[in-house]
């Protein structure tokens, strides 16, 4: 019995010691990161090839290394299916050593490595991603929303045109986590604002034929005709509402709009639109000078969903330096505490739910005579308070807020 007991106890001490191990290989080895990403589909544009740069330049600027080891990056495409994102965060943090997950597009994919990020105890830093369950009700201590939510695009870009009048709203959205979070968002602050949704429809992802939706927003004689998607689906609804006639007696508001989509549809078809957006390639110096590093590879300034996993990789290097370590919780308090100090960031910080609150701008598209270069699409129309785009601690649903 005793030296069952010994043997016992010397196999538990054993794991322990492996355990330790593999909790510090990591820093043995260096750091690395997985860029998990849409390389074809509806989003790659605004993330894919350049959200993988977007890192590599933040890795670049800290000089390759931290902490005497060097830094690395592996990448992969999610095809917008959870299972196949899953299965690749599953491996990735347990065989291949990967310290941290950052961009996601699709919200149920999100989700989805949220759970995987939290049973492991490895960080993921989600960049382009909108709904709000990741940091309310689905938050992890081990998660954070870096860029924007459908709640604070929502409230910027319907508030500015609900106020100019325009109280009847359709709403258009894709049929999946993010499109209905930005449907409900959407509603709840037109409401708010004294207006009202008379009909919401869903389409499927990467949808070719917007037709039949279109014609019931036409039918439904709303004002404003809202459109609650993404990327390629964005760019198609848009195109197909103009050919339907849409915007002689109706207008639209595209509620989640990027400089790759406006692009895609040039100014004429684009101008006026109102937008929210949490960073822009032409806000300062130190965007500016980013941007032109990233055009030289990509060919193109960054969206803004680019832009934050940039800011996300940065950041977190930067705790992995001051922490001393990559431990992942030792390295979130240093995430938490530390200032974020890249210059598409205004007044951000992290709170404990794993919201980065930042103040955002109201934007509206340039019409064709008012851009004078490349890819300047943008009229800043004013500043937008971070405050002002998240929801009180006090109302939320995520446990890490509760003593």
């Amino acid at each position: 019995m005793k030296q069952r007991f010994l043997r016992s106890r010397a196999a538990a001490g054993l794991c322990l010691a492996l355990a330790a191990g593999l909790a510090h290989a990591s820093d043995a080895d260096g750091v690395k990161i997985g860029v998990l990403t849409d390389m074809a589909g509806v989003t790659a544009d605004a993330t894919g090839k350049g959200s993988v740069e977007a890192a590599r330049l933040a890795i670049e600027e800290m000089g390759g290394s931290v902490l005497g080891k060097p830094i690395s990056l592996v990448s992969g495409d999610h095809q917008h299916r959870p299972d196949i994102g899953s299965s690749m965060v599953r491996k990735w943090y347990d065989t291949d050593g990967v310290d941290v997950v950052v961009d996601v597009p699709n919200s149920s994919v999100a989700l989805a490595v949220q759970g995987i990020a939290r049973e492991k105890k490895k960080l993921v830093l989600f960049s382009s991603p909108g709904t709000t369950a990741l940091t309310q009700a689905q938050c992890s201590p081990y998660g954070v929303q870096w860029t924007y939510t459908t709640y604070a695009l929502s409230r910027g870009t319907a508030t500015a045109v609900v106020n100019e009048g325009n109280k009847r709203w359709f709403i258009l959205a894709s049929d999946y986590a993010f499109g209905k979070q930005l449907a409900a968002d959407t509603e709840a602050v037109v409401k708010a604002n004294g207006g009202e949704v008379v009909g919401t429809v869903y389409h499927p992802l990467n949808a070719s034929d917007f037709a039949s939706f279109l014609l019931q927003a036409q039918g439904s004689k709303a004002q404003i005709i809202a459109i609650a998607n993404a990327g390629g689906d964005t760019i198609s609804a848009i195109k197909q509402a103009a050919e339907f006639g849409i915007g002689s007696t109706q207008r639209l508001a595209a509620m989640l709009l990027l400089i790759t989509d406006v692009h895609s549809l040039g100014l004429q078809a684009a101008q006026k639109t109102y937008l929210t957006v949490p960073s822009y390639w032409d806000m300062n110096d130190g965007t500016r000078a980013f941007t032109k590093k990233f055009e030289a590879r990509v060919g193109r300034p960054p969206t803004f969903l680019q832009a934050g996993v940039y800011g996300s990789v940065r950041h977190y290097l930067q705790a992995v330096k001051a922490a001393g370590t990559t431990d992942s919780d030792a390295v979130m308090a240093k995430m938490k505490s530390l200032p974020i100090d890249d210059p598409f960031s205004l007044n951000a910080r992290i709170r404990q739910d794993g919201l980065v609150v930042r103040d955002m701008m109201l934007a509206q598209v340039k019409t064709p005579e008012q851009s004078k270069a490349p890819w300047d699409y943008y009229n800043i129309v004013r500043n937008i308070p971070g405050d002002a785009l998240a929801w009180p601690l006090s109302e939320s649903q995520c446990p890490l807020t509760k003593p």
